[in-house]
C-alpha cells in the first residue's frame, strides 16, 4: 500500500509494560511510517508503577524514535479517559486508537484505506479474544444485551476499542460535556459514515480484565457517570424493587396453592409490594439523574498529565530541512556577486 498524503495520529494506552515498550513502539513506528506521509505516535502512560516512564523518556531522545509524544498521568484512570487524553492532544486528519498488546497494528493499513475512502469511523474487531473468567463473560453478555436493547448498538461487536476516527468526529465529540465518556459509544450512534471490519490475530500479550472495573465502566456508560455514595443509594433502590417483585410472585403462588389464606391478605400484600416496587424504581431513576446532573456541574478535570515528552527527532522537520536545502540549490557557491544579488532578490 502506497503512503497516503494524510497526517495520522496513533494513540496507545499503556500501564506497567516497561519491558515491552521498546519493541512495541519500534514495530508501530515502522508500520505507520510506511502508511502515511506524516504521522505521530501518542503514548498515554496510565500511572505505571514500574519504569515505563523512564523507558518512554529514553525513547524520545536523539537516538530514539521519531514523532513520539508521551503523556504520563499522575493517577490511574479508566481506559476511555486515558484514550481521550491521547485523542484530545492529537493533530492528525485521522486518529487511531490501538491496544498495542491486544490489537494487530498490521491491520491498520486496511482500516486507513477504508477511512480515506469516505468513512468517518472505522471499527475493527479481532475474532480471537483473550480468555476471561466465566463470571466476566456472563456479566459482559448481560451488559451488551442491555445496552443494545436501550441504544441499539452492541458495543463489543459494533463499537470495539480498535478504531479510526476522522478529525470531524473528534471535533464533534469535543462539543459534548463529557467527551471522554462519549468517545466510547458516540461514534457508533452518530450519523457518520461508519465501517465495521473484522480480522483474526492472536493477542500479543493476553491480559485478564478486572470485573469490578468493567462493571463500573458499564454503569457509567448506561447512566453517564457513577459515584460511590449515590451508587449505594441506587443499588439499594434496585434491590428493593427486585425484592418486592419476588415477594409479589410469592404472594400470588401462596394464593394459588393455599386454601386457608386469611381474607384480604393477598390483595393487601400485592398492593404494598406493588407500591414499594414503584417507589424503588422512582428512587433509582432520581438517584441516577441527580448523580448525572451533579457530575456535569461540579466535576473537576478528568485527568492530569504529570509529565510530557516529545521526540527530539520529528520527521516533518527533517522534510522541511530537505525542502529548504532544495530551494537554495539554484544559488550555487561558484557565482559572481552580481548573480548572487539577483539570486537573493529572486528567492
Amino acid at each position: 500500500m502506497a503512503s497516503l498524503p494524510v497526517l495520522l495520529s496513533v494513540v496507545f494506552v499503556v500501564r506497567n509494560q516497561a519491558t515491552h515498550l521498546g519493541a512495541m513502539l519500534s514495530d508501530a513506528s515502522t508500520c505507520v511510517a510506511a502508511l502515511a506521509s506524516d504521522y505521530e505516535l501518542i503514548v498515554v502512560d496510565n500511572a505505571s508503577d514500574d519504569d515505563s516512564v523512564d523507558v518512554l523518556r529514553a525513547l524520545t531522545g536523539e537516538s530514539g524514535l521519531p514523532n513520539l509524544q508521551i503523556f504520563a498521568l499522575t493517577s490511574e484512570v479508566d481506559i476511555d479517559t486515558a484514550s481521550w487524553v491521547g485523542l484530545d492532544n492529537a493533530l492528525g486528519d485521522f486518529v487511531a486508537f490501538v491496544d498495542p498488546f491486544a490489537d494487530d497494528i498490521g491491520f491498520l493499513p486496511k482500516m486507513l484505506d477504508v477511512a480515506v475512502r469516505g468513512s468517518d469511523v472505522v471499527f475493527a474487531s479481532n475474532q480471537q479474544k483473550a480468555a476471561q473468567s466465566l463470571v466476566y463473560v456472563a456479566c459482559a453478555t448481560i451488559f451488551n444485551a442491555l445496552y443494545e436493547r436501550v441504544y441499539g448498538v452492541h458495543l463489543a461487536k459494533e463499537a470495539p476499542q480498535y478504531r479510526i476516527l476522522s478529525k470531524r468526529v473528534v471535533n464533534f465529540i469535543l462539543q459534548h460535556p463529557q467527551p471522554a465518556l462519549t468517545y466510547r459509544h458516540l461514534p457508533a450512534l452518530g450519523g457518520f459514515a461508519r465501517a465495521n471490519l473484522s480480522y483474526s490475530a492472536e493477542p500479543k500479550l493476553p491480559r485478564t480484565k478486572r470485573l469490578g472495573e468493567s462493571i463500573d465502566r458499564g454503569m457509567r456508560l448506561l447512566v453517564s457517570t457513577t459515584r460511590l455514595p449515590m451508587r449505594l443509594v441506587t443499588s439499594l433502590s434496585l434491590f428493593g424493587a427486585v425484592a418486592n417483585l419476588v415477594y409479589s410472585v410469592y404472594v400470588v403462588a401462596v394464593g394459588i396453592l393455599k386454601a386457608d389464606v386469611a381474607p384480604g391478605w393477598i390483595s393487601l400484600s400485592l398492593q404494598q409490594s406493588g407500591m414499594f416496587f414503584l417507589l424503588s424504581l422512582v428512587l433509582l431513576v432520581l438517584g441516577e439523574y441527580i448523580l448525572h446532573m451533579v457530575s456535569l456541574s461540579n466535576e473537576g478535570p478528568l485527568y492530569h498529565v504529570g509529565q510530557e515528552f516529545t521526540s527530539a527527532r520529528m520527521s516533518r522537520r527533517e522534510k522541511l530541512n530537505v525542502e529548504e536545502a532544495a530551494s537554495r540549490a539554484p544559488c550555487a557557491p561558484e557565482i559572481s556577486s552580481g548573480q548572487l544579488a539577483a539570486c537573493q532578490v529572486q528567492t
